[in-house]
């Protein structure tokens, strides 16, 4: 019988073993992967480069600090997301910044064929997600930049998954009675 070859968490898991006994190295080799897609993340919740900063560098702290008692009850990816959306939260709220502004949403797009329509598509999008409330945003973000399961992004959000999918489907909701308004069309009959 041949054991199952191990797991980026399987992986993750050994990095915060070795952290928890002090191993600085394990914490670098955490941090290089994990600082492009949570500045990714939480540029869905801020545009401001400091605030991001600031954060991941707050929830590398607390990972740093927190990695022996990491429980396992959930994938340390969906640990560190976790931290990092309560991080965000506390350091909009001492900035008084809930802005979204204009994010990019290269994940959120699948390519074409023509450069022009991708381009027209992203920036519709990119308007559109920015005038969602934050909660839905940052579901979207979590389901489909981030490739996260309902039972993941209600660990990182700390709410129930019911409340994911509810924010899920207001978000697609209403981004399908936005993104027509953008692309100067008129906006198909709104579901309740």
């Amino acid at each position: 019988m041949n054991p199952s070859p191990p797991t980026d968490d399987d992986a993750e898991r050994t990095l915060l073993r070795r952290m928890a006994s002090g191993d600085r190295a394990a914490l670098a080799e955490m941090y290089r992967p994990y600082h492009r897609r949570l500045a990714r993340f939480l540029s869905r919740l801020t545009r401001r480069p400091d605030v991001i900063d600031e954060v991941i560098n707050d929830c590398f702290w607390i990972v740093w600090q927190k990695a022996g008692s990491f429980r396992g009850d959930s994938r340390v990816s969906t640990w560190i997301f976790g931290i990092a959306y309560r991080c965000a939260l506390k350091s909009l709220r001492q900035h008084g910044d809930d802005d979204a502004g204009d994010p990019a949403v290269h994940e959120l797009v699948d390519p074409s064929a023509d450069p022009q329509a991708e381009h027209e598509l992203r920036d519709w999008l990119g308007k559109a997600m920015a005038r969602l409330p934050t909660d839905q945003r940052v579901v979207l973000e979590l389901a489909y930049g981030g490739g996260h399961s309902l039972e993941d992004i209600a660990a990182i959000m700390q709410c129930p998954v019911g409340t994911v999918k509810a924010r899920m489907f207001h978000a697609r909701v209403k981004l399908r009675n936005l993104l027509p308004d953008l692309a100067g069309q008129r906006p198909p009959k709104a579901v309740p």
